[in-house]
Order: structure tokens, then sequence, then C-alpha cells
């Protein structure tokens, strides 16, 4: 097996005698430690002895979701209070107890599930400035978790999470009662949105990572509210989009990635036919400049294919591209000039027939595009 393109080498154990009694016995004491917990919840001896017990069970298999659930009933039917300094320690204790879970099981669920359900807890136990602190604390983690690994979906979502949550009116400062004299703000002080940075932040993922599909899928949900945001004009908005397709054509040193080319085709879904006016659109208005632009990228994917004749995703693009130009002109301009229909139908035909032989587990979608899109496009 092989995990965003890294292979899982794993090789086999061979026990001892005495690594098997050890093992035994480990698995001996950690029945016996989840038959003592799982007793004191049945009698709601709901005490930081009983959370204890939870913690050490957790240390061990972390996946035991259950008594996830425990912990939660344990902190609010026993242990959280109104005294704000000692909830306030409680949520960071234990935000502090899942960190090192984190490092060592990045991928799961219900440690990611747990620390958010802690936040919110903040959020409806705590004064809104105490809050926001953690939320910001996590912040800084999820940076740290997303440097040791970029491509970790569980931290990228819980990124967008703790964003969402400090541009909430919630935990907007504004609305803070008045802080003791030279007292700071923290990172975002106003409250106000954090699109900008957070668009910078996927570059700097994006230059790290040619491959972190995270965050260019990131970077794609974030410009139509950043152009939005910006008050962008339509020479904005053409500006902008040549320079992030510069961006991609840069990362495309590497053609048979991917992630490169769903973000390629991102982009190219705001300038093909029919495009779209809404809230998300990115692109301008100008059909002239989408006809122009979507042959410039068509005449970038035929000098790429100069060199890689094998990749797939390329001769796909050119494919789709094409009768999507064709479509929306009549008649087809190629780098060296006016192509009549029938010699692009040639080449179209010409194209699939490359995809059905490197792509032949989908046969029946190239045979398809050929039959279909061919007919609506001539």
């Amino acid at each position: 097996m092989a995990s965003h393109g890294l292979p899982r080498i794993s090789k086999p154990k061979i026990k001892t005698e005495e690594a098997r009694i050890k093992e035994l016995t480990k698995i001996k004491n950690y029945r016996e430690l989840v038959d003592t917990a799982q007793a004191k919840i049945q009698k709601q001896e709901y005490s930081t002895e009983t959370l204890g017990l939870t913690s050490k069970i957790l240390t061990q298999n972390p996946e035991y979701y259950t008594i996830w659930n425990h912990r939660r009933r344990i902190l609010r039917g026993g242990l959280f209070t109104e005294d704000i300094d000692s909830t306030r320690n409680l949520i960071s204790n234990d935000l502090r107890f899942l960190v090192p879970l984190l490092r060592e099981f990045p991928k799961c669920y219900w440690i990611w599930n747990y620390r958010t359900w802690l936040l919110q807890e903040s959020n409806d136990r705590l004064p809104a400035r105490v809050a926001r602190a953690f939320w910001l604390e996590e912040l800084g983690l999820v940076s740290k978790m997303l440097t040791l690994d970029s491509r970790n979906f569980h931290g990228w979502g819980y990124r967008r999470l703790v964003v969402s949550q400090l541009e909430s009116p919630a935990l907007n400062p504004a609305s803070f009662e008045p802080q003791e004299e030279g007292t700071e703000g923290g990172e975002n002080p106003e409250g106000a949105s954090m699109t900008e940075e957070e668009f910078a932040y996927t570059r700097k993922m994006i230059v790290t990572d040619l491959s972190n599909f995270s965050a260019w899928h990131r970077r794609s949900k974030l410009i139509p509210r950043l152009l939005t945001e910006r008050d962008a004009s339509e020479e904005t908005r053409q500006s902008f989009l040549n320079d992030e397709f510069r961006l991609i054509q840069e990362a495309l040193i590497d053609p048979y990635d991917q992630s490169l080319w769903f973000y390629h085709k991102f982009l190219m879904s705001n300038i093909l036919p029919p495009t779209s006016t809404g809230p998300t659109a990115i692109a301008p208005t100008s059909t002239s400049y989408h006809r122009v632009k979507l042959q410039q990228e068509i005449d970038n994917i035929r000098e790429l294919l100069d060199d890689t004749e094998d990749c797939k995703w390329a001769w796909e693009a050119l494919v789709v591209y094409t009768m999507a130009l064709q479509s929306s002109q009549g008649e087809g301009t190629g780098s060296g000039g006016k192509s009549s229909h029938g010699e692009i139908e040639r080449e179209l035909r010409g194209w699939i027939e490359n995809l059905k032989r490197l792509d032949p587990m989908r046969i029946g979608r190239w045979e398809d595009l050929s039959a279909q899109g061919l007919r609506s496009t001539f």
C-alpha cells in the first residue's frame, strides 16, 4: 500500500516467548483498567480519579470512542463548575493531555472530535476573551502539526474550523468587556476576516510541497471570498486569474501530479462556457478574455505534451478544453493558426486513442467522450 505516494513497508515480527508473555500481561492489565473505569462510570463516580483512569485507557487505545464519551460525561457531570478558573484549568490540562496523542495518532478521528468539543465547551462556559485565547493557541498548534505532516486532511479540516471560530461574532474582541489597562490583544485583534492570511498560508504550504492537494483545495475555496472582500474590479480579477495560471504552470514541472491538474481544472472551470456569474465566480465576465485564455492554456498543454507523451492528465485536459473551445466559437485556432473542423476532429480522435491506451480501465469513459463529445462539438 502507499499513502500520498509514500510506500508503507511492514516487516513480519517474530515474537519471543518473553515478548509474548509481556504482551499477554499488558492485555490483562488493560482489561482490568477498562473494567474498573466502566464500574465507576456506571456508579456515576464522576471524579478526577475516574478521569485519570480514562486517560490511562486512551493513552493505550485512543480509538475507544466510548471512553471519550465517558470522559465528556465526567467533565460535564462532575468536574465542570461555575468557577471560571477551575473550568479554564480543566480545559487547559485536557488540551495538553491530547497533544502527545495527536502526535502519535494524527489521523484518529476521536481525538480531533474530542478536542473540538473541549474548545466548544470553552465558548459556552468561559468569558469570550478566555475562549478566544484557547482558539488562538489552536491555530499555532495546527500550524506546527501541518508543518510535520502537510497533507494531513484532519489537520486542514481542523484549521478551517479554528479560523471560522476566530472570525465568528461570538469571539470578536470588539464585543469583549473593556480589558485591563496595559493588556494587548492577540493575533487578528479586530476579529476581522482572516482570508488574506489563510490565502498566504496556502501558498507557503504549496511552495513547500507542490503535491499538497489539501493546500490547493483550500486555496480554491478561499479565492471567491478573497476577491469579494477586495471588491475586485474586472481588471483586478483578470490579473489575479492570470497570476494563478502562472502559479499552476510553474508547478506543472511534474505533470504527473494529479493534485496540480485538479487545481488547473478549478481555474479552467471559471473560463469554460457556460461560466459562473454567481458569488463563487472568480473570472472577469469578458467572453473574449475567456476564449483567449482558453486557447493559451490549450497551447501550453500541447507544448507540455511534447516532452510527456504518456501523461494521461494532460491528454484528458487537452481533449476537454479543445472541445469546449470548438463549441464556443465554431472555428478553432491552433498554435500555428486557423485549423479546419476536420483537422481538429482528427486530432481529437487521436488524443482520445492515447487516453484509451494510457488508461484502459476507463475505456468506456473515453469511448463515450469520443461518441457524444465529438458529436455535440461538431
